[in-house]
């Protein structure tokens, strides 16, 4: 780990790790990691939307902008085990690339809790891929940002600012109604 608490291990093609130290307790990293209906600056401004308002196996999620117009990610719940692990499927909307699997892991230690952020199966050569890669650290800088200090990191914040800006830029692939959570 660095001395910012900042790490990216795992250099295999199938599989990268991106790991943050956070001094807070498990529970708050948990629940700020879980939150659905309100804005996640570490999940670059999105809401989580979860099928029947549940993160559980077997339920859609989908990640979507705070106006509710667009979904930039969905994907199904696989393990929903609190607090220690989270994961789902992944899609982003905005492109044909198959789907891969995030990881979340949290695991109490005596300087806090360590936080994981595993991506498997990512298509590799593929913008899904170079999106993921840039993805991790920023969600893993941010969450432990706004779990330590209430604000997100300098790139968070930038984030929640363009986002609103932006949004005229996204595909019509992404319009919500294109991805419901119900079957």
């Amino acid at each position: 780990m660095s001395e910012t608490g900042m790490e990216v291990a795992g250099t295999a093609e199938d599989r990268q790790v991106y790991k943050a130290m956070i001094d807070a307790p498990i529970e708050v990293v948990w629940n700020t990691l879980v939150k659905t209906d309100e804005v996640l600056p570490f999940f670059f401004g999105a809401v989580c939307e979860a099928e029947d308002a549940a993160l559980k196996p077997g339920n859609r999620m989908r990640m979507v902008t705070p106006n509710r117009k667009y979904a930039s990610v969905v994907g199904e719940v696989l393990e929903f085990s609190p607090p220690h692990r989270y994961a789902h499927t992944f899609k982003f909307t905005q492109w044909d690339d198959d789907d891969c699997t995030v990881t979340y892991e949290l695991r109490e230690t005596p300087e806090g809790v360590e936080f994981s952020l595993v991506t498997t199966g990512v298509p590799a050569g593929t913008k899904t891929a170079k999106s993921m890669h840039q993805g991790g650290s920023f969600i893993t800088q941010n969450l432990k940002s706004l779990v330590e200090t209430g604000k997100p990191g300098f790139s968070g914040k930038m984030v929640m600012m363009l986002g609103p800006v932006m949004g005229f830029m996204t595909p019509s692939a992404c319009r919500i109604e294109n991805w419901p959570l119900k079957r």
